[in-house]
């Protein structure tokens, strides 16, 4: 029998997406399905960071902390568009006391029993010098240490943070990713679907036999399980095999404030009980705050962060910053599902962050997604590819610094592309002209096209968006919903009224 394709993908989060580009461009036909938007759940509700990890260090993760840190700076340079470099802002008090039951704090008190409840100064340096040399940093800067009577970076704090460890991390934005690397695949023959859902997937010979909503029936050699928190449902109700394998799921939430402090820089805060939190610079004129991290029962069911969580992540804040926050100044939340490996952890803060690929091979190869961290999503596709080319074919690892659509600046720095884009058009504002290179890259220059004027580029929706901009992403990027828009393709929501969003939504479906 002759497959419709080499390799069929459910799942249209990073993991699948990633796994897709990669495929594809090992000469593979591939086809990924996804039964919502991409990046709908968990892709779009991250921190936002490519980073090692650093408590992760706590737990002895020295292995996953290494291979993230390594990758950061590879996807750097095939993404200057929508990541850069950050620098993070640990404050340190002697007086900081947690619960904290990490493998490293169980050690430091077993041979130092006056230090239960801390984490002493030259324990942070040294998890800071790992951190610095465990993935041969090449571009980063190196930690530095900061005087928070006198540098800017103290002036939001509390007066008793007098001295901070400053180190460097990359932002990410998520769910462009998880579009550009969907893009990528496209571009190169892949078939992307979104809004299909796969009813059934059976092994019929020496090939998958998988049925779409709608009653479509198409073969694939292997098949990839990337369904995220749906991973062990999609096993168990649409492929029907037997699996050890499966998913904690942990729900992580967020929030967004008004704008907290002045600089470009973000805060890495410890807790009382032995979590940690960020407080990022976002979208200009925010501040997002968090993670949590709490057991959630069922996919289906959708995560929110709940009036615990927020009261939660303000009253952590405030431990810190010198100006006290409450819930009203708390302008938007989210909250994602992390379909953890099941190690049977303790606690959903324990469980590790590795994922963990499973191939199943009684027949027509099966390939299932345990976990994983955007970070190293890249490294993710080409270890499945590892498993999967013996056995489908394929070539070699390809992927490694190669430009996802947008991102091959030539040389060039994102303040380099900006201006470009306000020399070539004079009538964007910098805003626009910042907000289009961090989205789209190059292809800015192709969404604007010849336009000699704002009124070219047609309907104006809010600051910056045009229905010129929107055209594009529906014939793009996969957008069928304002929300698709505002929320996933960037994060306009925050910038627009409830009535220019309806606005979108009307001209999308009247499009």
């Amino acid at each position: 029998m002759t497959a419709d394709f080499d390799l069929f993908i459910i799942g249209g989060g990073i993991n699948g997406t990633g796994i897709a580009r990669d495929a594809q461009g090992r000469g593979l036909r591939v086809a990924l399905a996804e039964m919502n938007d991409l990046a709908s759940a968990t892709s779009s509700a991250s921190t936002k960071l490519f980073h090692g990890g650093l408590r992760y260090l706590e737990f002895f993760e020295f292995k996953l902390v290494r291979k993230a840190l390594i990758e950061r700076e590879v996807l750097l340079s095939a993404m200057p568009h929508i990541s850069w470099q950050m620098r993070f802002v640990l404050p340190y008090h002697k007086d900081i006391r947690f619960e904290g039951d990490t493998p490293a704090s169980k050690l430091l008190t077993l041979f130092m029993p006056w230090m239960k409840g801390r984490r002493p100064a030259w324990l942070i340096r040294f998890g800071l010098f790992l951190y610095d040399h465990l993935g041969g940093r090449k571009v980063l800067p190196a930690t530095a240490t900061l005087n928070l009577t006198t540098a800017p970076e103290g002036k939001p704090l509390k007066g008793k943070f007098t001295k901070a460890y400053e180190y460097s991390d990359c932002w990410v934005e998520d769910s462009r990713l998880v579009v550009l690397n969907a893009r990528d695949a496209e571009m190169r023959g892949a078939k992307i679907m979104t809004r299909t859902k796969v009813v059934e997937a059976k092994r019929v010979g020496d090939l998958w036999e998988i049925t779409l909503e709608g009653g479509q029936v198409v073969t694939a050699r292997a098949l990839v399980n990337a369904g995220g928190p749906w991973v062990e449902n999609i096993i168990k109700d649409r492929i029907h095999v037997d699996a050890t394998e499966g998913v904690r799921l942990v729900r992580g939430s967020h929030i967004v404030t008004k704008r907290l402090f002045d600089h470009d820089k973000a805060y890495f805060f410890q807790g009382e009980d032995g979590r940690i939190i960020f407080a990022i610079p976002y979208e200009t004129d925010f501040t997002l705050i968090g993670t949590t991290d709490a057991e959630h029962d069922d996919p289906n069911t959708k995560p929110f962060a709940t009036d615990a969580e927020q009261d939660y992540l303000v009253a952590f804040a405030n431990q810190y910053f010198e100006a006290t926050i409450t819930r009203d100044d708390i302008v938007w939340s989210y909250s994602g599902v992390r379909p953890l490996y099941d190690d049977g952890a303790k606690s959903a803060t324990a469980a590790t962050r590795e994922y963990v690929l499973t191939l199943n091979d009684d027949g027509a190869p099966l390939l299932n997604v345990f976990g994983g961290k955007i970070t190293t999503y890249r490294k993710l596709a080409e270890d499945a590819l590892a498993k999967l080319t013996p056995l489908i074919g394929g070539l070699s690892n390809w992927t490694a610094g190669v430009p996802l659509p947008g991102g091959d600046f030539g040389g060039k720095s994102y303040e380099d592309i900006v201006r470009d884009v306000m020399s070539k058009y004079p009538f964007a504002s910098e805003t626009c002209a910042r907000r289009f290179v961090r989205a789209y890259g190059m292809d800015s220059f192709v969404i604007l096209g010849k336009a000699a004027s704002e009124a070219d580029l047609g309907v104006k929706f809010g600051p910056t968006l045009s229905s010129r901009e929107i055209d594009w992403l529906m014939a793009n990027e996969y957008a069928q919903t304002a929300e698709d828009i505002v929320w996933r393709r960037s994060k306009m929501g925050l910038h627009l009224t409830p009535e220019q969003i309806a606005a979108i939504d009307h001209y999308m479906k009247a499009a």
